[in-house]
């Protein structure tokens, strides 16, 4: 039986470049190589794109060759190029392994809808709603699902500090792993917020700080019924979770320790499934995704945020909570790649 030809897309333009490039070295290791052909392409922190040997050290400045992936749906694949010529290389499908900007929002969705290549993950718009946190939260609200209070600041407004009861966050509205985030505890902080907030996106949220747990729920597949790894929660010693942006991540965090199963009561933990499931299908997620929450010490969930294509890394929460519920990364990646085949994550 041919093996299945895979593309699998990684690195990046945004900010959690190295993030992709650690999520796509524990998704090549966990590729079963009788099933699957791998062919991997990097984006480099330039836009590039790179048909690459795999994701390890010295890809960027390696030998690959250009190739980008075809719009054209007849050639359904990789236009490789080369010295006055190119050659195609048909896919089956393709794994986007990009976080953030131009890999979570939809943009990389809309070149694999005209390319006719099935891709695993959340389609254009669920992507595009999930990466903007304030249509993430209107949506969710809809739903009847709770949310943050927050307000949103365009490129042009001005915030005046008076009006606000602190501490609240100052977030990018289209960002991830917690870049641009600062907490703000007196008013005097937030003109220093915002523009760091403002260096990752023009249009940034101030937004209630939920006192609670923070857990999250990983979830895969379409239908009535996806399956969800263990809930997990983040136990911090100060501060907020920010473990993408510390130097050795792998080596553990220095305010943060992800514990699942969570160490909640069992009717807290069925409810944040049932919530996580509810915005998972009110914001249009399939193939996969991570919902953040917050578990209030009256039992109240609020949500944080979603993210349609979750960190792969060996120590990200996504394949930790679903290796807890006994799928390992390896059997994720094979049902979300049926998923894409079948078509039953469109």
């Amino acid at each position: 039986m041919a093996r299945l030809k895979v593309g699998i897309l990684f690195g990046g333009r945004s900010e959690e470049h190295s993030v992709s490039v650690k999520s796509a070295r524990e998704v090549a290791r966990s590729l079963d190589p009788d099933t699957y052909e791998p062919f991997y392409i990097g984006i480099t922190t330039d836009g590039a794109w790179k048909l690459c040997a795999g994701p390890e050290a010295g890809w960027e400045s390696g030998d690959g060759r250009p190739a980008v992936l075809s719009p054209a749906g007849d050639t359904h694949g990789l236009l490789v190029l080369g010295e006055g010529r190119y050659e195609t290389i048909r896919l089956d499908v393709v794994l986007p392994v990009l976080h953030g900007t131009h890999g979570e929002d939809g943009a990389i969705q809309g070149l694999l809808e005209l390319s006719g290549i099935p891709y695993v993950g959340c389609g254009i718009q669920s992507s595009a709603l999930c990466m903007d946190k304030s249509l993430t939260y209107l949506v969710a609200r809809n739903a009847g699902i709770t949310t943050p209070d927050f307000r949103i600041v365009t490129a042009d407004d001005t915030v005046d500090p008076a009006q606000l009861t602190c501490p609240v966050f100052v977030k990018p509205a289209r960002s991830g792993s917690s870049f641009g985030v600062t907490k703000v505890s007196r008013p005097e902080e937030l003109p220093g917020a915002v523009a760091t907030a403002r260096r990752y996106d023009a249009k940034v949220l101030i937004e209630e700080a939920v006192i609670g747990r923070e857990v999250g729920c990983a979830i895969l597949g379409d239908g009535p019924e996806p399956c969800t790894g263990e809930v997990d929660r983040i136990a911090l010693s100060h501060g907020f979770f920010r473990i993408h942006q510390e130097d050795a991540p792998e080596t553990g965090s220095e305010n943060s320790a992800a514990i699942v199963p969570a160490d909640i009561p069992e009717e807290s933990r069925l409810l944040v499934r049932h919530t996580a499931m509810a915005v998972y299908r009110a914001l249009g997620c399939t193939g996969l995704a991570r919902v953040d929450l917050f578990l209030k010490d009256d039992g109240e969930i609020v949500l944080n945020e979603v993210n349609t294509f979750p960190g792969m890394t060996s120590y990200s929460r996504y394949p930790r909570m679903m290796a807890a519920a006994g799928l390992p990364l390896s059997e994720v990646l094979d049902r979300a790649v049926s998923l894409a085949l079948t078509g039953q994550n469109r």
